[in-house]
């Protein structure tokens, strides 16, 4: 498979499903810092980042021991209805921070990873509320129709009509009902995040679900998979399945850990040695096969003949300046693509 194969060979069939965790959206203000020098902050320095020490600090001392596990924080605030105030202008103070933060004019690797995966076909889903996805998917929108996105936790980004049962940009209004799309909710208690209880989060989930049960790869970047949000975790399992069911399709897990603790966060997720890990994404089969990784599967794992197994592949170089460029460096994938689909595809 030469990289002229890869590029012209486009399959109808199979879907790639991407898990987004904060240590994506981390990895990419690290490569590429937010526009304005903002940090993205993480649950262990957010009460520092957001500023809200002066809110935890005014708490009793249990409280204020856990704010380096935001989480756990905010769970315990949101138990107890004597600190109602406390936790509401927590939620407005943490809404705003990640409101401000925007992406920087050069290509990061959300606009990458965009731009890997494929229209009516593909599908990434989040837990980050962070605007870096969303704006990335947007601007990329210029060029080619991107693939599904999910806010699994919200985003700042995004609001929702529940007349109309649809999301739209936070703060804008619905040309159908006139209703404003009211910004999705952020926090919830990590005991139990009761994510049905919220129609367009319940809705998020739903399609993600369905989106697993036939996917032939699953991509987890950046999400630790913590033991304690045990609801995430089956809902993800319920969508999957068992492992030993999944013998055709590739796990695929990209994260800064050891590939050891990784896979074994993710032990029931993978058959057998169906998986593969990166710790850099541009070893990943995003950067590796863009825009062709089921077919860059499929070649390997069921080929047609035996020289198919070897694949000279199409890395993407890592260091376009402009989304212009980028834009550039996809146009022969497209346009297979469209030789594929047809013109009106996108």
């Amino acid at each position: 498979m030469t990289r002229e194969d890869e590029i012209s060979k486009v399959h109808g069939g199979g879907s790639h499903v991407v898990i987004l965790g904060a240590g994506a959206s981390f990895a990419s203000t690290l490569r590429n810092p937010e526009k304005n020098a903002k940090k993205l902050p993480l649950m262990k320095n957010i009460v520092d980042i957001v500023g809200l020490n002066k809110i935890i600090n005014s708490l009793p001392q249990d409280y204020i021991d856990l704010q380096e596990d935001f989480e756990k924080l905010y769970s315990k605030l949101a138990n107890e209805s004597k600190f109602k105030s406390e936790k509401e202008e927590i939620e407005k103070l943490v809404y705003s921070y990640f409101e401000e933060l925007d992406l920087p004019d050069e290509p990061t690797i959300y606009d990458y990873l965009v731009l890997s995966l494929r229209h009516k076909k593909d599908l990434i889903a989040t837990f980050n509320w962070d605007p870096f996805l969303y704006k990335a998917y947007a601007r990329n929108g210029e060029f080619v129709r991107g693939p599904g996105i999910n806010f699994l936790h919200g985003c700042v980004s995004l609001g929702y009509d529940a007349e109309d049962d649809i999301a739209g940009p936070a703060g804008w209004y619905n040309p159908k009902t006139k209703n404003e799309f009211i910004p999705t909710k952020l926090l919830y208690p990590i005991d139990k995040k009761n994510y049905n209880s919220d129609p367009y989060i319940k809705g998020q989930w739903g399609s993600l679900s369905e989106e697993l049960e036939t996917a032939e790869r699953v991509t987890v970047f950046g999400y630790s998979a913590p033991v304690s949000d045990v609801e995430a975790i089956e809902l993800l399992q319920k969508g999957w399945g068992n492992a030993e069911d999944r013998n055709m399709e590739q796990f695929e897990l990209i994260d800064v850990r050891p590939e050891d603790e990784v896979k074994q966060a993710w032990n029931k997720f993978i058959h057998s040695h169906h998986y593969s890990y990166s710790n850099n994404y541009f070893n990943s089969s995003h950067a590796l096969h863009p825009r062709r990784t089921v077919e860059s599967y499929h070649h390997w794992a069921l080929p047609v003949t035996y020289s198919e197994m070897f694949q000279e592949g199409n890395r993407i170089p890592d260091n376009f300046k402009s989304v212009e460029e980028l834009w550039d460096w996809h146009k022969p994938l497209i346009e297979a693509e469209k030789q594929f689909y047809g013109n009106d595809y996108y």
